[in-house]
């Protein structure tokens, strides 16, 4: 019933079928996509991490061997005959 003074009221038109078979697809639609991306992106950066992760732990093994010899050459320099 119209109120008077007021145009009569349309009916709702149709649901988009998609929204009536599944309300939320967007929702999982985009965090199935997430997920992918994520999956994807990760396969991507993984073997350079590992690189990196090689290179750094040379660097270190360098650096402690330059370490060792320096601590050693000092520790010769202090080991005299004149003490």
């Amino acid at each position: 019933p119209a109120l008077p003074g007021l145009p009569p009221r349309l009916p709702h038109p149709p649901a988009p079928p998609l929204t009536v078979f599944c309300p939320q697809l967007g929702r999982y639609s985009a965090l199935f996509l997430g997920v992918a991306y994520g999956a994807k992106r990760y396969s991507y950066l993984k073997p350079r991490a590992e690189e990196e992760r090689r290179i750094a732990a040379e660097e270190k093994k360098k650096q402690d061997e330059r370490k060792r010899i320096e601590r050693e050459l000092a520790e010769a320099q202090d080991d005299s005959i004149l003490k």
